[in-house]
């Protein structure tokens, strides 16, 4: 039964005065004066409007409702209010693109210092995840010389589709578990090595950024090859990218080449939107019992270090390796795993740092810096 009677009178303004009182914790100021609420609608005694968040994989979504509900029925009375939950991906002035990537919202480059480390597993997971939230998700594979992403979207025998545009010759990324995806991997035989140079790869990469019609996409996701080399550096002097994403094992060896690219990305003026641990722990299958194999929360205590957050750790699974090889990414083909689920949160801590980068005050447009060869 609601609070008050029926010849009450709710006003617009109430329901918003006392939604200023719903904190979003990572932006630090009211949904209201965030612009969060939107279409609010009274009916009588009955309430409802619309809670527009930045992003549909927000870790804190069910929070939020709960909090907007609760501030809300102190006017409308309880079980008088719905609450209608959307997502519009935030963005920020990207500058100067090529025009088949105008329709892109956030760039963001998944990197590690070392190879080994699971990345291209991991930006394939993340892409999943985020699209199977409702996300346009894109997935380019940066990695020229050994492209894994063919055989994760099971799309090794697939070949994009061509066409001419105001007499320019342009492809179609191909489409896999809800991302377009595209690779040098489609476009070469499987069994044959790549052996160029660095300026040939680094042409092929500007080919799949220029040549490519992307489309609308909430997140443009790059695997980049491992290391600090050629690839990186004409990724970030070609088109400014929203931040970057370090993957790497808790072990020493790797942590030390994690430590390079984070310091990479610095350099040349990329926010770093935080370390994530892969092969972090073994689950066994049959008993339960837990094995660090490569020690455990190195790369927390490395992204401290750092000053960058630390976006969660995934396990070592068979499952994950099977779900790759069979090219359905464990997240699609196993959504209710633990390691899906380990998949899901990290990719909402990248989509919350996207957001935090986005909606901070005084945020500058993106730029590319040049001449970072010195």
């Amino acid at each position: 039964m609601g609070l008050f009677s029926k010849s009450t009178t709710i006003s617009e303004a109430a329901i918003l005065d006392a939604l200023r009182n719903v904190i979003d914790p990572d932006l630090h100021k009211d949904v209201v004066s965030l612009g969060m609420i939107k279409d609010v609608k009274i009916d009588g005694a009955k309430v409802s409007f619309t809670f527009e968040l930045t992003t549909p994989s927000c870790p804190l979504k069910d929070q939020l409702e709960a909090e907007a509900r609760t501030a809300a029925e102190k006017v409308a009375g309880e079980g008088n209010v719905k609450v209608n939950m959307t997502a519009n991906v935030s963005a920020i002035n990207q500058g100067n693109r090529p025009p088949s990537l105008a329709g892109v919202r956030n760039t963001i480059a998944v990197a590690s210092g070392k190879g080994g480390v699971g990345k291209s597993t991991v930006a394939a997971n993340l892409a999943v995840a985020l699209a199977r939230d409702g996300a346009k998700v894109g997935l380019l594979d940066a990695d020229i010389y050994g492209p894994s992403q063919p055989l994760m979207f099971g799309l090794q025998n697939e070949k994009p589709e061509a066409f001419q545009q105001d007499g320019k010759a342009l492809m179609l990324p191909l489409e896999a578990h809800g991302v377009k995806v595209m690779s040098i991997g489609f476009l070469v035989d499987p069994n044959t090595a790549v052996v160029w140079r660095g300026p040939m790869a680094a042409g092929a990469l500007k080919q799949f950024m220029t040549d490519c019609m992307w489309g609308e996409l909430d997140y443009l996701i790059f695997d980049l090859p491992p290391g600090t080399g050629d690839i990186q550096l004409t990724l970030v002097q070609s088109i400014p990218l929203t931040g970057a994403v370090i993957v790497s094992t808790p072990q020493d060896v790797a942590l030390a080449d994690a430590r390079k690219s984070v310091r990479m990305f610095e350099k040349v003026h990329v926010p770093v939107l935080g370390v994530i641990e892969n092969m972090s722990f073994f689950l066994c299958s049959a008993c339960g019992h837990r094995e660090e194999i490569f020690s455990h929360g190195g790369a927390k205590i490395a992204a401290a270090d750092y000053g960058v957050p630390f976006l969660g750790e995934l396990p070592i699974q068979t499952s994950v390796r099977e779900a790759g090889d069979a090219g359905t990414p464990v997240v699609a083909s196993d959504p209710h795993s633990a390691a899906s689920a380990a998949f899901r949160d990290v990719a909402a801590a990248v989509a919350q740092q996207v957001s935090i980068r986005n909606l901070a005050p005084n945020q500058k447009p993106i730029e590319i810096l040049l001449g970072t060869e010195d």
